[in-house]
């Protein structure tokens, strides 16, 4: 994966916040994606989907 594309998700936790920090990375096509992306992804912490915002990597 090329370091200069890398962008990081940061888990927000689940509603007691249980998982918070957890991260995934990506890439991001910055050419057509101006905003910060956020979904919706698997914590293994908790063992359930919940939702990962991008932070500086």
């Amino acid at each position: 994966m090329s370091q200069d594309h890398l962008i990081k998700f940061v888990s927000v936790g689940d509603e007691n916040g249980v998982g918070k920090g957890h991260t995934y990375y990506s890439t991001k096509n910055k050419k057509s994606v101006e905003r910060k992306l956020e979904f919706k992804k698997y914590n293994p912490i908790v063992r359930k989907h919940t939702i990962y915002k991008e932070k500086k990597a």
